[in-house]
């Protein structure tokens, strides 16, 4: 079955006609929608209270933790969309892979992926694999109503640097020396993960997520030529596989400022930008038909009220002509942020931006 054959997850009334939605289909919208990468997390204490004592990837498999969680930003903020509380290496866990998230670390990863042996590591993902996913996003979009629930997934890039430098890494040279030196095993190790990817994604989107993220998260430690070369083909192989759901499809990663129109081309409807670049000059880079989202500095939230207000309006002016508009920081919520910040800051945007 093509990508475009899959069938048409049936799209919620009370979500459809959402602020978040209609930005992302770049129609008219009552206010500017906003949400948060990270919103459902460290930062809130109510999130540290029932995770205490729960490895993050066991919390990741407990539909009512996980709905929990995933809530405690929408009631607390008050923003437009949930994000689905998970991470990205789940996907990989669930077919066995031998990893786990270490605090103060980061994935580690037991076999790091060398040779193209190490590929028997990633078989398929069935939903099977994936159960307490769909239980989840089950309780949640009978919780949620009218606020539409954002999937999300780690693009093939950010899941196999992770998977070949066995950790997190700064320089990625066990992950570059494989594609610059052996690059059909690394197509074939992204071609592997696109497809572990757009399972995940399907997933979700068949339990009732209204919008999916694709997480490039280290994308920006790529040159545009071996962007296009050795990443955007996987990238845009799992935005094809959901593209007949018709849900939107946000593509985000961080430090990508050269890289917004491939992100672009690769086949999301929304471009997230992280806040090195203005919203005005990132669209001129992704060109027409295309939402943005973003992209606040995550650190003036530590700045007085009226500082945080003020950048606020450099970010909204800078929307002020964009056909789409989701309000997003430029990266996921500092873990030491004041809660009642990004409370104050939802409230702005929308009283600021009300039709």
């Amino acid at each position: 079955m093509s990508a475009n054959d899959a069938p048409r997850a049936p799209q919620p009334s009370a979500t459809y006609d959402s602020a978040f939605l209609k930005a992302c289909r770049r129609e008219p919208v009552p206010h500017t929608p906003v949400w948060f990468m990270r919103q459902a997390g460290r930062s809130l204490p109510e999130y540290r209270k029932v995770r205490e004592g729960v490895p993050m990837l066991e919390s990741c498999t407990r539909p009512e933790l996980v709905c929990e969680i995933t809530l405690q930003p929408v009631r607390r903020h008050g923003v437009d969309a949930a994000i689905y509380y998970s991470d990205i290496v789940v996907p990989l866990k669930a077919i066995g892979v031998d990893l786990d998230i270490k605090p103060g670390v980061g994935p580690v990863v037991g076999h790091p992926i060398r040779t193209r042996a190490d590929l028997a590591q990633l078989r398929d993902l069935t939903p099977e694999d994936v159960s307490y996913v769909t239980e989840a996003i089950g309780l949640l979009t009978r919780e949620l109503g009218g606020t539409p629930l954002i999937g999300f997934a780690g693009a093939p890039f950010t899941l196999a640097s992770y998977l070949v430098e066995g950790g997190p890494s700064r320089t990625y040279e066990n992950a570059k020396a494989m594609m610059y030196g052996d690059p059909e095993l690394w197509a074939d190790l992204l071609d592997r993960l696109a497809d572990i990817t757009a399972a995940f994604l399907k997933v979700q989107i068949e339990a009732g997520a209204s919008a999916v993220q694709l997480f490039d998260s280290w994308a920006g430690a790529l040159a545009p030529v071996d962007y296009r070369r050795s990443v955007l083909p996987a990238s845009a192989k799992v935005f094809e596989a959901v593209a007949g759901y018709g849900v939107p499809r946000i593509h985000f990663g961080v430090g990508t400022g050269e890289l917004l129109g491939l992100m672009g081309e690769a086949g999301a409807d929304v471009v997230g930008v992280d806040w090195r670049v203005p919203l005005d000059e990132a669209a001129r880079r992704v060109g027409p038909g295309k939402a943005l989202q973003g992209n606040l500095d995550p650190t003036v939230l530590f700045a007085p009220t009226e500082a945080v207000e003020a950048k606020t309006r450099e970010v909204l002016d800078s929307a002020a002509g964009l056909e789409g508009h989701v309000f997003n920081l430029g990266h996921g919520v500092m873990p030491s942020t004041d809660p009642d910040a990004l409370t104050r800051l939802v409230e702005y945007v929308h009283t600021r931006t009300t039709r």
